[in-house]
């Protein structure tokens, strides 16, 4: 079976210092748009929410993991079904909400464009996201007064790489997974975009609701960014490790929801920026 989600290209390889024409594998990246259908006043409407950059694959998951983290929906009950939008090679789904269920209009006021690389544009400050606090997320969220070693943290990446189908053949992707408290894998998502990577994650849960109120941290491959976080707090996790840097709002806005924000994760060492309370040695 196909994987949509990588491509061959031919390229010129430089190798002991001559070219050699060789076969590399690209991670695709197309753009998605997102439509939802509801009713206002016993009448359907129609609307157009989003584009977006992504990887192919679990497209379903990334529309209702948007929505959710968008507060457009407050729960996966809110759908009554999603499909794609006949004669668009995939590109275009459309996402119907069940008739007794009004979307947050402000929301849907709003023009949603977002790249691989930026994520949601736009948010300047905390503020924008204490309203959305208020989500229907299955109990993956972490309790407060919880504890993880230092050692399980170090080897969570080694996990997410080994479970990076795509990101073994192309060396392109970002991924997002959550882990039980124990360091058990619970669920993984890769796209080009991580923001994508995310929504995929969370909309996977939403979906499946295959968490069974375990409580859970989540891993990102590379930076965590303010998009990031947010995303994570409308899911009610209190644990982000990241590979990467995190930016001042990610750190503004984890301290600000009490959050455990792990940066710079690699072999054995890290940096916490807030919720240290929650490692141990």
């Amino acid at each position: 079976m196909k994987n949509i989600s990588i491509t061959n290209t031919p390229i010129k390889k430089l190798s002991n210092n001559q070219f050699v024409d060789t076969i590399d594998i690209l991670a695709v990246e197309e753009p998605l748009e997102m439509r939802i259908e509801y009713y206002e006043n016993e009448i359907l409407k129609h609307k157009s929410i989003s584009v977006t950059m992504r990887t192919p694959g679990n497209d379903f998951e990334l529309a209702i993991g948007f929505l959710f983290t968008e507060n457009i929906i407050v729960s996966y009950s809110n759908v009554e079904k999603i499909c794609y939008v006949p004669g668009t090679d995939k590109n275009v789904v459309i996402i119907t909400l069940q008739k007794d269920f009004m979307p947050n209009i402000n929301k849907l006021d709003r023009n949603f464009y977002t790249t691989s690389s930026c994520g949601i544009c736009g948010k300047a400050s905390i503020n924008a996201i204490r309203v959305l606090y208020n989500n229907d997320f299955p109990s993956t969220a972490c309790k407060l007064d919880f504890t993880v070693s230092a050692e399980l943290i170090c080897s969570l990446p080694q996990k997410l790489r080994k479970n990076q189908n795509v990101f073994e053949q192309t060396g392109g992707l970002h991924a997002c997974a959550f882990f039980t408290l124990e360091g058990n894998l619970i669920e993984l998502k890769e796209d080009v975009g991580r923001h994508n990577a995310l929504d995929k994650l969370i909309g996977a849960i939403l979906i499946n609701n295959n968490n069974n109120n375990i409580e859970s941290m989540l891993l990102l491959s590379g930076r965590a960014s303010f998009e990031l976080i947010q995303k994570a707090i409308i899911a009610g996790i209190k644990m982000v490790i990241a590979v990467g840097a995190p930016s001042s709002l990610a750190v503004e806005l984890a301290e600000e929801f009490n959050i455990t924000l792990i940066g710079f994760l690699r072999g054995d060492k890290f940096n916490i920026y807030t919720g240290s309370q929650r490692i141990v040695i």
